[in-house]
């Protein structure tokens, strides 16, 4: 094979040495030649003969190095899927088949394809492309088209000719399963024996066979096609083999006189009931997206001068200025530049009450304006919305797939193989030990329909869709399904102190003065030094003397002291500021000040040291207001059965103040911010499963070692990156309800697992005839009728799916 030439983007290089080695990394893969990597534009460039390397290998081995590749995701609603099979088909096609595809994961349950590829490699055409030679259909946005749009289209049109489908089958079917059984009993006259009538029969169920089944057949050949085989190929064996052996009685009458066309035509037409009732339902368990998505205005109304002109949303810029009226939804994210009114943020964070807005506050997308008359300076749109966000961070999760899943996928793979060599066997064992063809055959089309790989492809998928749906209503955004599993094993919860158990913001309670000088002096320093910090502690110093009238003063070599304090030259000396046992560390002595520095701790409030040239000259304390909902948040994290503790910068003394508030169980004080990281492995050193909860911004490092990442703050928060969950209200309950929902989403996948199994393990040697011997049974047990079997299966699924959306009823 000629090779071919191709150029990669790569991230994460720093120098020309960085460029070098992945210039040798590569070159050691086989059929790559002429490689080079170019520092200056970040690319790698190489000749790769694919015959004997994919373009996945040289990616995979880049990320091996410790660089990265970018990549682009998309997400593709997908039709003609009608089992789990077919998903993992198109799965395989998509991760094998398409050059620069790095991961594919196809849902069966939400019908989607999420697609993450190298767009240097492959593009969205070829993606497309790839689906079609699979045997599917990708739906794509046209031009101005929303895709939700154009996947509503399309899924309603799939829906109305299933319908169509079914109900030829219901016309056809019914009045033939009603004289055939009528027959049969004897409840008609001499004339339903008569040879036409089962040509009748014959006239019924075709259209049944060949019109409203022939979805089975089609999706039957194109699984096959790819090595493989679905539900389609199950169905239409069964139903194939009654409707042939029926029309071989037609024309070879020496053979028997009994016809099975009831059979088949009643089989295909449950079983598209079945399908049916399924759609609709897994509809429902993707119905959160679906209401994100409406939340939404189409149009907006922007201000320019004293002209107003209402034109669709998509052409709202950064930067107009976006009227808002009573009562309507916010079209963008913005900043309030005029107005005052109460906004019901309800969509994003779960909370009822609505926040009053005024000028320079921030406002979202897709909430509720209230009474008043606002204009926005719109800063984010389109895709960069906060609701934008959590459509993607919702579709992401449910798309994902939970570890529980594996064991699934691979009893998928090889189920329906199995369910007909078994079907097969049955066949033979019957006509072998009865001598009968007619029973042997019943019971091989009974084997075949009563198999259901779909509640095995459903069981995961639709409850954690459900779940994290239910989630996304009440503000706690999942960021994969890895997480809602993750809380089912959790031991641990650490808990950041700052802006996760106190409300963020603090505020100076106190100000002592030594040496001479007076409170107003020192608190003037001290604010003077902390104007350049950006510590939250220092910014309360600088706005509380701001408001007490204090003028800062000028400073010079200002330093920030990891954490610890802060130093800089003011008036010709050198001003420090910050804990007691670091200004200790540099000479300062609190002799003085250790009545006052152990008073203010035991209150709970975070004491400073100021010092002047080493000397002593004041004390400012720090409070932060407890968050009026921690210790009860605490209390229901410890009935979940979790340890909690308290993660803080603060000293012993202050920290355990705060712990006797709130009833932690263990605390970790004077923890610097790069330290957060290591006290999370310390604990995991230990064993132990741990949650590690904070405001997503200085805890990022923490948030992303923990095994399961919470940040508390809004939708456009940093955490969306970092953090496993995101609970966009920033209460800590939401913690409580994030554990509660993800362990109550993995009681449901088990259910319907235990479900799916169990239904297959019994009902498959049911249909077998492992009853058939135990004369005290009713008759339809111990000889399952091909009929019963195609109800049974178009119910396990529906079963499955309907259990899972139990989940919108559990507590959030």
């Amino acid at each position: 094979m000629k090779p071919t030439r191709i150029t990669l983007p790569v991230t994460g290089m720093t120098c020309a040495n960085c460029a070098m080695n992945i210039e040798r990394g590569i070159k050691k893969l086989p059929g790559v030649a002429e490689a080079s990597v170019n520092f200056a534009n970040e690319e790698a460039s190489f000749d790769l003969d694919a015959s004997q390397t994919k373009p996945q290998d040289v990616i995979n081995k880049i990320e091996s190095l410790g660089f990265g590749v970018p990549t682009a995701k998309i997400e593709l609603p997908i039709t003609g899927m009608t089992c789990a099979n077919c998903a993992a088909n198109l799965e395989r096609s998509l991760n094998k088949k398409v050059p620069g595809v790095v991961s594919a994961s196809v849902n069966f349950a939400s019908e989607r394809a999420s697609v993450e590829y190298v767009q240097a490699l492959t593009n969205l055409d070829k993606i497309v492309e790839a689906v079609s030679k699979a045997g599917f259909e990708a739906i794509r946005p046209q031009e101005g088209e929303e895709p939700m749009d154009v996947e509503a289209a399309a899924r309603e049109a799939e829906i109305k000719d299933q319908t169509r489908k079914f109900w030829v089958g219901v016309v056809f079917a019914l009045p033939l399963f009603i004289i055939s059984m009528s027959r049969d009993f004897g409840l008609i006259g001499a004339w339903s024996h008569q040879p036409w009538v089962n040509w009748f029969f014959l006239a019924l169920a075709t259209p049944v066979q060949f019109y409203t089944g022939w979805d089975y057949y089609v999706g039957g050949i194109k699984s096959l096609k790819n090595k493989s085989a679905n539900m389609d190929v199950l169905v239409a064996m069964g139903s194939s083999t009654a409707y042939i052996y029926s029309l071989a009685l037609l024309f070879f009458p020496v053979l028997g006189q009994h016809v099975y066309f009831e059979t088949s035509a009643v089989i295909i037409t449950l079983i598209k009931l079945g399908k049916l009732l399924e759609a609709r339902s897994k509809g429902k368990t993707g119905a959160a997206i679906k209401e994100l998505m409406s939340l939404t205005p189409d149009t907006a109304v922007i201000v320019d001068g004293d002209e107003e002109r209402e034109v669709p949303v998509s052409q709202v810029k950064v930067g107009d200025i976006v009227l808002v009226r009573p009562g309507a939804r916010l079209p963008v994210d913005g900043k309030v530049v005029w107005g005052d009114s109460a906004v019901d943020e309800s969509m994003l964070t779960g909370e009822p009450l609505p926040l009053d807005k005024t000028d320079g506050d921030s406002v979202a997308g897709g909430t509720v304006n209230g009474q008043g008359l606002l204009k926005i300076e719109a800063t984010r749109v389109g895709s960069e919305t906060a609701l934008a966000h959590i459509i993607r961070m919702v579709r992401e999760a449910q798309g994902s797939k939970a570890p529980i899943q594996a064991l699934a996928d691979r009893v998928a793979a090889v189920f329906v193989p199995a369910v007909i060599g078994l079907a097969v066997l049955t066949f033979v064992l019957w006509w072998t030990i009865g001598g009968e063809f007619v029973p042997a055959m019943i019971r091989f089309v009974a084997v075949l329909v009563i198999a259901c790989p779909c509640a095995l492809g459903l069981a995961t998928p639709t409850a954690i869709m459900a779940g994290t749906g239910r989630g996304a209503k009440h503000g706690i955004l999942f960021k994969d399904s890895t997480a809602l599993q993750m809380a089912t094993d959790l031991d641990v919860v650490v808990l950041d102190k700052t802006g996760t158990i106190t409300m963020g913001k603090p505020v100076v309670s106190d100000v002592a003065a030594f040496g001479g000088l007076d409170q107003e002096k020192v608190l003037q320093l001290a604010a003077s030094v902390e104007s350049g910090s950006e510590h939250p502690l220092g910014r309360a110093i600088v706005e509380h003397a701001k408001e007490q009238g204090s003028k800062l003063l000028a400073l010079a070599g200002f330093e920030a002291h990891g954490g610890n304090g802060v130093s800089a030259d003011i008036e010709g000396a050198n001003i420090i500021v910050g804990k007691p046992a670091w200004t200790a560390a540099q000479g300062v002595d609190l002799q003085d000040a250790q009545a006052g520095i152990g008073r203010l701790a035991n209150e709970g409030k975070t004491v400073m040291v100021v010092a002047r040239d080493k000397a002593l000259i004041g004390l400012v304390a720090v409070s932060d207001a407890l968050k009026p909902e921690s210790a009860e948040a605490i209390k229901q994290l410890h009935s979940q059965g979790l340890e909690v503790i308290m993660l803080t910068g603060d000293n012993p003394q202050t920290a355990k103040a705060i712990a006797s508030q709130i009833g932690v169980d263990n605390i970790f004080a004077e923890v610097l911010p790069e330290q957060k990281g290591d006290k999370v492995k310390e604990l995991q050193g230990q064993g132990k499963i741990v949650a590690m909860v904070g405001d997503g911004i200085n805890d990022a490092p923490a948030l992303a070692i923990a095994d399961l990442g919470i940040a508390l703050g809004t939708g456009t928060d940093v955490a969306m990156e970092t953090a496993d969950v995101v609970l966009a209200s920033g209460k800590l309950t939401g913690v409580v309800s994030a554990i509660g929902l993800g362990r109550a989403t993995m009681r449901t996948i088990k259910q319907n697992l235990v479900w799916a199994f169990g239904y297959n393990v019994v009902l498959i040697p049911l249909a077998a005839g492992a009853l058939a011997g135990f004369a005290f049974l009713p008759e339809f047990l111990r000889h399952l009728h091909p009929i019963l079997a195609a109800l049974a299966m178009a119910m396990s699924s529906i079963s499955v799916v309907t259990n899972s959306l139990t989940l919108y009823r559990a507590k959030a």
